[in-house]
């Protein structure tokens, strides 16, 4: 007996990797906007999710940005529900705040997928990022220069949160879309030239790889993969940065003196952090204002603060960097 088309069992194969490694009693649900990645990844885990005796969902979520956005949340729910997946659920959204709309949309769906999470604990959420959509990850965080950590792109695991496809083409996930009879919607924002991942997908890597040759893609998947060991260690230093500057002295903030005393690429990381707990967008903070912070703490002449995204300024008062907004 002849086995599934190769495209479905490599998506498969990937499901099923990750399921195995989860403990007993994790519920499993894929968050799927209806686009063909998610939707073959839906497809894969109502096909593996049985056999393994795993309870497996679904959470697809209405940003509300477009006409008739409700009625296909509801489409793509009795999709997954047609797959058997069960439990299914509509999250309605409301997109706001700073960094732009792909910012907001994306802390929207995070804050939907963290509430079903909860509900359904304990449990974890399968994304459909493939090794594309990392090499666009990649060229996105190189783009803003924000360090070692933006160019190792998406881990595949972070918290309650799997990324099965992150070793797999995007024209290999979406064939097997194809051959399991799913019809996927195409979100037209995917083709809009105002948003950066749009720019990248449709005109950056084309011209790549145009100039240098096929596989750009996978060479930038690979980087990202060998920086992250490399950005795992320099964070877990720059932790115990964090908490020595944050230990010392008294008051709020940090205090400059461990910062002083530290290698540059544990510093401008703990003030990074600091920078974004206090509010700054990620994808609005560039490697500039990291530089200028540094230089409350290296180049120190009683300037005055800095104006960092989001409405954070960071200043420096008595041996200390504070971030206010």
């Amino acid at each position: 007996m002849s086995g599934p088309p190769a495209a479905v069992a490599a998506v498969r194969s990937a499901v099923r990797r990750v399921l195995s490694a989860l403990p007993d009693g994790t519920t499993v649900l894929v968050g799927c906007s209806g686009g063909a990645d998610s939707l073959a990844l839906a497809g894969a885990l109502a096909f593996e999710a049985p056999r393994m005796g795993r309870a497996a969902g679904a959470v697809t979520v209405d940003h509300g940005l477009q006409e008739g956005s409700t009625a296909r949340a509801e489409g793509t729910a009795e999709v997954l529900r047609g797959l058997g997946l069960d439990p299914v659920d509509v999250a309605t959204v409301r997109v706001t705040g700073d960094g732009g709309p792909e910012a907001a949309a994306r802390r929207a769906r995070y804050d939907a997928l963290d509430t079903a999470l909860r509900e359904r604990a304990p449990a974890v959420v399968l994304l459909g990022h493939t090794m594309d959509d990392q090499a666009e990850t990649v060229l996105l965080g190189l783009a803003r220069g924000s360090g070692a950590r933006s160019l190792a792109g998406m881990p595949a695991v972070f918290g309650d949160y799997r990324r099965p496809l992150l070793e797999l083409d995007r024209a290999t996930v979406r064939k097997a879309c194809r051959l399991m009879g799913l019809h996927p919607w195409e979100d037209p924002h995917n083709h809009d030239p105002r948003f950066a991942r749009s720019r990248v997908r449709h005109e950056a890597l084309p011209a790549l790889e145009k100039a240098l040759g096929p596989g750009i893609a996978t060479a930038l998947a690979r980087t990202a993969t060998l920086l992250r060991a490399d950005a795992d260690t320099l964070d877990a230093l720059a932790e115990d940065l964090h908490d020595r500057a944050r230990a010392a002295g008294a008051g709020d903030g940090l205090a400059v003196e461990p910062l002083e005393e530290a290698d540059a690429a544990l510093r401008t990381r703990v003030l990074r952090r600091a920078a974004l707990d206090s509010g700054c967008p990620a994808t609005d903070l560039t490697a500039r204002h990291v530089r200028e912070l540094e230089r409350l703490v290296t180049d120190w002449h009683g300037q005055a603060h800095i104006d960092l995204p989001g409405g954070v300024r960071g200043r420096r008062s008595a041996g200390r960097v504070h971030f206010v907004r």
